[in-house]
């Protein structure tokens, strides 16, 4: 009896013992499960010392742990200054986070194998794979480390549409956009005195370089792609034909009647934005869409409900904003290589293709940015202020009815206006070997056509930049366009 009752004690210490290993085992694997990532992200604008940008990051992991992943976004400082240089010193630098937004620069980082194919993460993803933009698939099909779900960021000029109507006589010639019609428009505006004596200073601003004159005019002078064909049915570079002698000769006239900004080299995005409200500057050009609206918003703020009229693209040998380069994104969100966070990292981007994670996105904060009545999202003033710092697909998809469109007239008139003007670019990727030369190659025409507007040198002096591109890099990039692009 003793040994039976022995035997028994013994069965029950055992499966005790059994028990408290399974409970031991399961509550070990529970908290692995449930164990808090920590996803490093460094984004323009999007700050840890911003109250805003934490209110925002702790609506993001609120909602994930919500949908079941926990995740702690440990947002990265940069310092001031250009972002693109600050980030690619601190990515050389060894300190690379496990989200990281480019504006440039990611070419070098990609080459050096620091950035993740995003290919099989899409592939297997819940919502960004059914909201790419169309541009978004070719562009990750050619160079798949960088992310970037926007509708197209083609630039278009605005100004006041209170200002647009008092100019009769130019408003008319607008139907018809020549580069001459053109001319007579801005010409017209910088004399008008709208704004008071002496206001607009002169017809339109741009922000540190001729970019943005481009995005208006450089279709009509013929260069309608990034690499043009020669009469002799080569490629060449657009800026260093004769479409771009031209074009950089009417720059000049606009520059020297003070028709284009006498400080426009000098000016930052910030500086050329304030010029345009106080009404120094008639024109303004930026992206289609929300920045648009942004624009819109604040001169109807400060100009009792004016808003803004989108003017066209100039009409000449062609017509259109900037072709839209497909090779790969400017500018987007990468995963690193070296991440020990992967999974979770694309999770977070994932989410905010979501409705969820859109409604964080794209509305910001309810009861300060939007409020929720009789059942609809009702958008407040302060909601022009906002932006989608990840994405903002075409199919708006939030979970409840808007009671009014997000974008205001001004807005979804110019993204309407660049999708019925897209072009594809002819571009690729420049090859590391060349990326040196091109980037010398390119400085060197910063440097000659900033001479050549402001008239520190004369047009004759274009036919001596050609000559220099093609001796200092321009002949071997040539050819590889040649040799790339059948």
């Amino acid at each position: 009896m003793k040994k039976a009752l022995a035997s028994i004690l013994a069965i029950i210490s055992v499966l005790s013992l059994v028990s408290c290993k399974s409970k031991t085992s399961n509550s070990v694997e529970q908290n692995k499960s449930t164990k808090l990532a920590t996803v490093r992200m460094v984004m323009k604008d999007v700050s840890p010392k911003d109250p805003i940008s934490q209110k925002y990051v702790g609506l993001i992991e609120k909602a994930m742990a919500e949908e079941g992943t926990k995740v702690k976004i440990q947002l990265v400082e940069m310092p001031s200054g250009n972002y693109a240089e600050k980030l690619n010193l601190m990515l050389l630098g060894k300190d690379i986070p496990d989200i990281i937004y480019f504006q440039g620069g990611d070419l070098q980082i990609s080459q050096q194998g620091l950035l993740e194919d995003l290919t099989p993460y899409i592939e297997k993803s819940k919502y960004i794979k059914s909201n790419l933009e169309t541009q978004s698939k070719k562009r990750l099909e050619n160079y798949p480390y960088l992310l970037w779900i926007k509708p197209l960021a083609s630039k278009v000029p605005v100004m006041r549409s209170d200002w647009f109507d008092k100019l009769t006589t130019s408003k008319k010639l607008m139907e018809d956009p020549t580069i001459d019609n053109y001319y007579a428009f801005l010409k017209e505006l910088k004399a008008s005195n709208l704004g008071g004596k002496g206001s607009p200073a002169y017809a339109l601003t741009v922000a540190g370089n001729s970019l943005e004159l481009d995005e208006i005019f450089d279709q009509a002078f013929g260069n309608k792609s990034t690499w043009i064909k020669d009469e002799n049915g080569k490629y060449i570079y657009n800026k260093v034909s004769n479409n771009e002698k031209e074009k950089l000769t009417f720059y000049n006239k606009l520059y020297k009647e003070g028709i284009l900004d006498p400080e426009y080299l000098t000016k930052q995005w910030d500086t050329k934005e304030k010029a345009f409200y106080e009404n120094q500057s008639g024109v303004i050009v930026g992206t289609a869409g929300k920045v648009i609206d942004i624009y819109e918003g604040k001169i109807k703020k400060a100009n009792a409900g004016v808003g803004l009229t989108v003017l066209p693209a100039a009409k000449g040998k062609a017509q259109g904003y900037f072709p839209i380069d497909v090779s790969k994104e400017s500018r987007g969100i990468a995963i690193s290589s070296t991440s020990k966070n992967k999974e979770v990292s694309f999770k977070i981007l994932d989410f905010m293709a979501s409705e969820k994670g859109q409604m964080i996105d794209r509305l910001g904060f309810e009861g300060e940015h939007y409020v929720i009545k009789d059942n609809k999202i009702q958008l407040t003033e302060k909601s022009q202020e906002w932006y989608a710092k990840f994405w903002e697909p075409s199919k708006i998809a939030l979970g409840k009815e808007l009671a009014k469109p997000l974008l205001g007239a001004a807005g979804t008139k110019s993204l309407e206006d660049v999708n019925k003007l897209y072009t594809e670019d002819i571009n690729f990727i420049m090859p590391e070997e060349l990326s040196i030369k091109w980037d010398s190659i390119n400085n060197l025409y910063k440097e000659y056509s900033a001479d050549i507007i402001t008239g520190k040198r004369p047009i004759s002096d274009f036919d001596k930049f050609v000559v220099e591109w093609y001796k200092n890099g321009g002949e071997d990039v040539t050819k590889q366009a040649n040799k790339v692009l059948k």
